[in-house]
C-alpha cells in the first residue's frame, strides 16, 4: 500500500487549500517553483465537497482537476478532464437513453472506475489519490480534505441543488440564496491537515484562487480546521479569484452579487477575516489595497501560461515569506 509521503523532519514546506481549474493552476505554478528552487515539498489539501456518485461510480471533479493538471494530463482549453480524450462512452450512453448530462470522457471513465473499485475493496480516499499522483508522476502531495462524505447545497429560488448540478446541470443559471456544506459538522478533516498545520517547519500557507463560497469554504466548514489556521505559526495567504470585479472563470463574482455582497476584493477579505496575514490581487485592483486592512501584495494573477503560472507563484511565495517578519499594511507590486 502506498502511503502518503511526508516532508523531511525540519524541512520547510507549502501547504495549499484548493478547489478546481484556477486553483489547480496556482498548485502547479507552485509545486514547479518549489521544486525548481529547491525551496520545500508542496502539499495540495483539495476539496471534495462536490464529490459525487454518478453511473455507480465515485467522481471527485476537484481532486482530478488538481491530479491532471500537476501531471500534465489536463485539457487546457476545456479546464477540466485530459486532453486527448474521446467520447464513445457518452455516445453509447446517450443511445441508451441514459443519464449523460454529466461528461466523463472515456480517458477519464477509467479513473473514475478504479478509484471507485478501490475505495469499494476498503483502501482510502487518500490513499488511492496518493498511489494515482505517485503513477502519474506528480511529486507534490495531494489530500483529500476529509474522508468522511461532504456535499455542497447550493440553496436557489430554483430549489436545493447538489453542487454538480448547479455548475453543470443547469450551468450556475439559477438565482442563489445559499451555500451549506452536508456532512461538514461531523466530518473530521483528514488527520494530516491539522498535523500539517501545527508542525513548525510548515513555511506558509496558500489558499488559492478557487471559489471562496464552492471550494474554500467547504474545507474551512471542517471541525478545528479555521482555529488550526488560526493558531499556526506559518503566514496565511489568500489569492483572489477575482480581477477587475470579475471572475477568470466559474460564477464566483454572480453568486457574490446575488447574495448581497459586493464582487471585489473587500468582500474577498471579509470572507477570510481573521485568517489571513495578507491577500495578492491582481494589478488590475491594486488602488483597493489601502481599504483592505491587511497587506496585499498586487501582481499579475491571470494565469494562461505556464509562465504566468510560475511567476504568480513566486509573487505569493516571496509575499509570503515576507509576512514573516512585520509588514506594513499597504500594497506590493510585483
Amino acid at each position: 500500500m502506498h502511503a502518503t509521503v511526508c516532508p523531511s523532519p525540519g524541512a520547510p514546506w507549502v501547504l495549499a487549500l484548493c478547489g478546481g481549474v484556477g486553483g489547480a493552476k496556482l498548485a502547479w505554478g507552485l509545486e514547479q517553483l518549489l521544486r525548481s528552487q529547491a525551496l520545500g515539498a508542496l502539499r495540495i489539501v483539495v476539496n471534495t465537497g462536490d464529490d459525487f456518485e454518478h453511473l455507480g461510480l465515485h467522481i471527485a471533479p476537484d481532486i482530478d482537476t488538481v491530479l491532471y493538471t500537476l501531471a500534465g494530463l489536463n485539457d487546457p482549453v476545456r479546464g477540466w478532464g485530459r486532453q486527448g480524450e474521446t467520447w464513445n462512452f457518452m455516445a453509447a450512453l446517450t443511445e441508451w437513453g441514459a443519464d449523460d448530462w454529466f461528461a466523463l470522457g472515456d480517458r477519464d471513465l477509467a479513473l473514475h472506475v478504479e478509484r471507485t473499485r478501490r475505495l469499494r475493496a476498503g483502501e482510502t480516499l487518500a490513499q488511492v489519490t496518493a498511489d494515482l499522483a505517485r503513477r502519474s508522476g506528480v511529486q507534490a502531495m495531494l489530500l483529500p480534505m476529509s474522508e468522511r462524505p461532504v456535499r455542497t447545497i447550493v440553496h436557489t429560488q430554483e430549489g436545493d441543488l447538489p453542487l454538480q448540478h448547479y455548475f453543470v446541470r443547469h450551468a450556475c443559471r439559477p438565482v442563489v440564496t445559499g451555500v451549506s456544506f452536508a456532512g461538514a459538522a461531523t466530518a473530521p478533516p483528514h488527520p494530516d491537515l491539522l498535523a500539517a498545520l501545527a508542525d513548525p517547519a510548515l513555511a506558509m500557507v496558500v489558499i488559492c484562487p478557487s471559489n471562496p463560497l464552492l471550494s474554500i469554504d467547504p474545507i474551512l466548514a471542517l471541525p478545528g480546521v479555521r482555529a488550526a489556521l488560526r493558531a499556526s505559526r506559518a503566514p496565511v495567504v489568500a489569492v483572489s479569484p477575482l480581477i477587475g470585479g470579475q471572475a477568470v472563470k466559474g460564477p464566483t463574482a454572480k453568486m457574490l452579487r446575488e447574495l448581497g455582497h459586493g464582487a471585489d476584493n473587500r468582500t474577498v477579505a471579509e470572507h477570510y477575516a481573521g485568517l489571513l496575514d495578507g491577500l495578492v490581487v491582481d494589478h488590475a485592483d491594486a488602488a483597493q489595497a489601502l481599504e483592505l486592512g491587511i497587506p496585499v501584495h498586487a501582481a499579475a494573477t491571470l494565469m494562461d501560461s505556464p509562465e504566468s503560472k510560475r511567476a504568480l507563484a513566486q509573487a505569493v511565495v516571496g509575499f509570503a515569506q515576507a509576512l514573516t517578519r512585520p509588514a506594513a499594511h499597504g500594497v506590493r507590486h510585483a
